[in-house]
């Protein structure tokens, strides 16, 4: 890609898209980041990153985004990273149906959105990547995940689908699926199941305590768990990007065991898998 490359990425007020913008902004990229707070802004502002208001559940904002980016960079987008999202834990009976299209609404349909509008651009210029921030509960469920298990696995299928469509345009979809990864998404998901799941009174009560116990951070502390520079640059860089880019060893291993053990036994062990 000839001349200054300019990415658009989401989800930016902290870990992933926050490191990822820094990073990628002091690696040569012109970036466009996005959060869904005006307190947040000035985080990225100050190190040159230019800082939008997009929020995946308001349309109206992603084609101001859009807009704002194409007039600022003479048309041209080179790469989008979806990455902004939220997981709304609680088990499938729990859930009202409101609460899982709201999950939907900001971490598949919103999306889509994005990903449609700057795929005119990119197709101008003949070249492009779009790269999704997926998670292993898209390829791999998990129990009290559902909601976002459930909007994971549809980013994969269409992802996968729309790389499928796209390919001989010069465009590139690629997936990463992360395992645990560092930042304050485990502390925003115990806000949502506390708003929104009946902890006391489901028959779930108490597989809720162990629940809380991983989300607060006084349970058992997984060791697994990297920072958010071990997703950066995946995908990016590659003259033959790949269609999945597993990230941490718990997620190498979910994707690994899924393809080598029967279905039954699979989905047996990680019925006890906490």
């Amino acid at each position: 890609m000839a001349g200054e490359r300019t990415i658009v990425v989401t989800g930016c007020s902290s870990g992933i898209g926050a490191h990822c913008a820094r990073a990628l902004k002091a690696d040569g990229w012109r970036v466009f980041a996005t959060v869904r707070k005006p307190e947040d802004l000035p985080g990225l502002e100050t190190h040159g990153i230019e800082a939008f208001l997009m929020d995946y559940a308001r349309t109206e904002t992603i084609s101001d985004l859009v807009g704002a980016v194409l007039e600022r960079s003479g048309g041209r987008i080179d790469a989008l990273f979806n990455n902004g999202a939220y997981g709304q834990p609680g088990a499938v009976e729990d859930l009202s149906t409101a609460t899982l299209r709201a999950q939907f609404e900001a971490n598949f349909f919103g999306w889509h959105e994005l990903t449609r509008q700057v795929i005119p651009p990119m197709r101008k210029r003949g070249e492009g990547r779009i790269v999704q921030c997926s998670s292993i509960l898209g390829v791999v469920p998990y129990r009290y995940r559902g909601a976002y298990t459930a909007s994971k696995f549809a980013v994969e299928g269409l992802s996968i689908t729309l790389r499928m469509e796209l390919q001989g345009s010069g465009i590139h979809v690629s997936l990463i699926e992360p395992g645990p990864i560092a930042t304050r998404f485990t502390a925003n998901a115990l806000a949502k199941i506390k708003e929104h799941i009946d902890l006391e009174n489901s028959p779930h009560a108490a597989d809720y305590i162990r629940q809380l116990a991983r989300l607060d951070g006084s349970g058992p502390v997984n060791r697994h768990k990297l920072g958010p520079e071990a997703v950066l640059k995946h995908a990016l860089n590659s003259n033959n990007p790949r269609p999945h880019y597993p990230v941490t060893t718990p997620a190498k291993q979910g994707m690994f065991l899924k393809r080598l053990l029967p279905a039954d036994l699979f989905y047996r062990l990680m019925r006890w898998t906490d």
